[in-house]
């Protein structure tokens, strides 16, 4: 694989210098900093590339609430506005119109607050009017190349649901294999369909009525078809085989498969993401993100592929490269693609030629850089390093990126801890790579130290900022974080290792980086603590039943009891692909039970928490576990969120779990 020239390597650095050099800082970062917190999203660039619009998510205080909204700034970094400010409202997902006068996005505005509807936003000025009205919500749109039509994914109206809070809600029927999703609820037999919607003319027709799910609508650069991802297949619950269509955008037409490949073709689900199949400029090519091994589930790399709209065999462009990839889009001369590489505590932008051949990294160093555009010959991207939350950039393709936006500003004012990356050996000599974190102006003592663990466990903590770990620092801890067996970035064995072995290889890793903590003098063996969220909260589990020199940890949104999960959450088809049905394979659902069935061996403190509506690791996961220590005389609490979900969205909350740990951790580790 070709990394590119030293260049590319000096202008990632000078980048990182650029955007962490400031005047000293007077202040610690302290907890009330998080309501200052402004997260940018979703870069996207002006037809003629001279203007780039984003998303930026504040936190209302006083209504205890999160707001996103809209933001324009210039490519050359000398204007930027703010385009919709309405309080209590959201607004997602800008895209410009193909003659740039408009920008159209997502909103549940006005009455309709459950479900998003598409508005349109004339630059020229005025207030932005509601296109569509679709009693069960836009999901996703796309502009036709001459800007005249939407494509539209819209889902069907639940019938059962009458709007009416004050009334009896009728009996939920499922009938369904996967029948939970966390925000959504139960699941009904509602299906999301492809719609063409004319804008002068307000009407729409839809182009794939029946019992399937579309997502992802890119047109052709002609105008005259579209293409989408969808399940087309019988009891398509029990796979993830998506594959890609493409549809002529007129009523009646119908659908044709340009491919057949058993995974994930640009998969369009909560769990694997995906982002719109894309064109070729001469509309011969498509290019998407292909799934590896449906066997191996997301532990499978993805790889960049083409397929031709005629027909015929896809191909597969980085067949060698042993990473994940993501949202591919081609040069204005259809020569060649970009795409995201998902690379070890980074993400960089590649470039491949589109008829194959070298992947060259082309810009990203030590950084993350997680969403990208281009158009008009310019490109914005998303980046993201240890002192920097995300921020657009513009590149030019030769110089630096250049920074555009500044939502964080304030941050220049806050001592940051240096966020060191780590690298050791666990237990069976496995290399596995790290990060560690002392309190700004931290001596040489060992101190206290709290070890952080990631969710997924199909992801990977990046070289990127992190609100959490800086303000943990700052409490006067060090931070001790791992990319374990199980995490992304290295390559499909790592990831693989713990398939079937959950609490196994990833255990002794995270041990390993405490051993390596400890060793470098950073942190004090008898003043540990450890925790996470969702699969990091399990893994905490895992961690206290297998080794009980921590002395304090928090464990969110966790499951340890796995055979009494299934059939509890949204996580059939991983369970059974991955472990078995328990009536035939028990052992193997026992064995990774083991902080449940064997919690006497837990001699650790422990603090859990959830959301009461969590549907990705409900809530009675975490009930267990604080019920067996309270019988085992452990010291222990339950902290319940009304309302909330997997990921907990009110402000209030999000303040109140960090206190917790903090207080957690202080109890137990400063004396």
């Amino acid at each position: 694989m070709t990394h590119g020239s030293a260049l590319t390597l000096s202008l990632a650095i000078t980048l990182l210098s650029l955007t962490t050099a400031h005047a000293a800082p007077q202040r610690s970062l302290a907890l009330d900093d998080l309501a200052r917190m402004r997260d940018v999203g979703d870069p996207q660039v002006s037809p003629a590339g001279d203007w780039v619009a984003y998303t930026v998510r504040t936190v209302d205080a006083t209504a205890d609430k999160r707001e996103t909204h809209l933001w324009m700034t210039s490519f050359d970094g000398t204007r930027s506005v703010q385009l919709t400010s309405r309080k209590g409202e959201s607004e997602s997902s800008p895209r410009f119109s193909p003659d740039g006068r408009f920008l159209a996005f997502l909103s549940g505005r006005t009455d309709d607050k459950k479900n998003s509807q598409v508005w349109l936003l004339d630059r020229l000025g005025g207030e932005a009017q509601k296109l569509t009205d679709f009693k069960g919500g836009v999901d996703d749109f796309a502009w036709s190349p001459d800007g005249k039509r939407l494509a539209l994914i819209v889902a069907d109206q639940d019938k059962d649901d009458s709007g009416d809070d004050k009334k009896t809600p009728k009996p939920i029927v499922i009938d369904r294999f996967a029948f939970m999703q966390d925000i959504a609820g139960y699941q009904r037999n509602l299906r999301d369909h492809l719609y063409v919607f004319d804008i002068a003319a307000r009407k729409f027709d839809i182009l794939t009525p029946g019992d399937y799910y579309e997502a992802l609508p890119a047109w052709s650069p002609d105008g005259q078809s579209i293409a989408f991802v969808s399940k087309r297949h019988k009891d398509f619950d029990r796979d993830e085989n998506w594959d890609l269509f493409v549809i002529d955008a007129r009523k009646g037409a119908g659908p044709r498969a340009l491919t057949t490949y058993i995974g994930a073709d640009n998969a369009a689900d909560s769990q694997l993401g995906g982002s719109p199949p894309a064109w070729s400029p001469d509309g011969k090519f498509i290019a998407y993100r292909q799934g590896g091994d449906p066997k191996l589930i997301e532990y499978a790399t993805t790889h960049l592929a083409v397929v031709s709209v005629a027909g015929g065999a896809p191909r597969v462009l980085t067949a060698s490269l042993d990473r994940n990839i993501d949202a591919p889009l081609w040069s204005a001369d259809g020569k060649s693609i970009d795409f995201l590489v998902e690379d070890d505590r980074t993400q960089y932008l590649a470039r491949v030629p589109a008829a194959g051949g070298a992947i060259q990294h082309i810009v990203g160093g030590r950084d993350e850089i997680s969403a990208f555009d281009s158009a008009g010959g310019h490109t914005a991207l998303l980046i993201s390093n240890p002192s920097l939350p995300p921020e657009v950039f513009a590149w030019d393709g030769n110089s630096a990126p250049r920074q555009l936006s500044h939502q964080n500003d304030w941050l220049k004012d806050v001592k940051l801890a240096a966020v060191e990356e780590t690298s050791f050996n666990s237990k069976d000599g496995t290399e596995v790579h790290g990060f560690l974190l002392k309190p700004p102006g931290a001596g040489g003592a060992a101190l206290p130290a709290i070890l952080r663990i990631h969710g997924g466990p199909q992801s990977q903590f990046p070289l990127a900022f992190a609100f959490e770990w800086q303000l943990i620092a700052a409490h006067g801890y060090a931070v001790i974080a791992a990319n374990p067996r199980g995490s992304t970035g290295r390559g499909q064995a790592y990831g693989a290792a713990i398939f079937a072995d959950w609490g196994g290889p990833d255990v002794a890793d995270e041990l390993a980086a405490v051993d390596d903590a400890v060793k470098r003098g950073v942190a004090d063996p008898d003043r540990l603590g450890v925790g996470g969220w969702s699969y990091g909260g399990m893994l905490t589990n895992y961690v206290i039943a297998s080794d009980t020199r921590f002395k304090a940890a928090t464990s969110g949104a966790s499951i340890s009891d796995i055979l009494g999960g299934y059939g509890n959450d949204q996580y059939a088809h991983d369970y059974e692909t991955e472990l078995g049905v328990p009536w035939k394979t028990t052992a193997v659902w026992e064995k990774i039970s083991y902080p449940f069935l064997h919690a006497d061996r837990i001699k650790t403190p422990t603090l859990f928490l959830g959301g009461d509506k969590d549907m990705n690791v409900p809530l009675h996961n975490g009930e267990q576990m604080y019920q067996a220590l309270r019988s085992l005389g452990i010291d222990t609490q339950l902290i319940v969120y009304p309302g909330q979900y997997h990921g907990l969205t009110i402000p209030s909350y999000r303040r109140d779990v960090l206190q917790r740990y903090l207080d957690w951790y202080d109890k137990y580790l400063k004396h």
